[in-house]
């Protein structure tokens, strides 16, 4: 899969799912079930069940400080997008448009913790960053 697709569907399902437990979660659902209205609507009414039923599990995961949840969630809903798109650049660009339309909305979301886990052996080297990183040397 092209990278750039690949980073699309990450940004997209990541949004998705953090919005899911925000105030603006009605509009959010709106958006993705017309993506699915749009291009599937044969799939329209189901996707849009899903929506909601995903979203009560997000809730539930949250005040349970379950973060597994959250990110099954998430990997779902990003292959949810890239299944649903196939070779169809229109879908890609509209996944786009939500992704931009609804980023100022994640400034107001519940913040989920960054985790990461590295391990390394022998002459590895491990870098990591929740965010930019430059790393010089060697």
């Amino acid at each position: 899969m092209d990278t750039e697709l690949a980073a699309l569907w990450s940004a997209a399902a990541t949004t998705l799912v953090t919005l899911m437990a925000s105030d603006s979660w009605q509009r959010v659902k709106a958006g993705f079930a017309g993506l699915w209205r749009h291009h599937h609507p044969a799939q329209a009414d189901a996707v849009e069940a899903d929506l909601d039923a995903a979203q009560a599990a997000l809730v539930a995961a949250r005040e349970a400080g379950d973060e597994e949840t959250v990110t099954d969630l998430t990997a779902e809903w990003r292959s949810r997008l890239r299944r649903a798109s196939g070779q169809d650049s229109v879908f890609a660009a509209e996944v786009r448009n939500l992704v931009e339309e609804f980023r100022p909305l994640l400034s107001g979301a519940p913040a989920r913790p960054v985790v990461m886990i590295a391990r390394a052996s022998g002459s590895s080297r491990v870098n990591q960053a929740g965010r930019d990183q430059t790393v010089t040397g060697g």
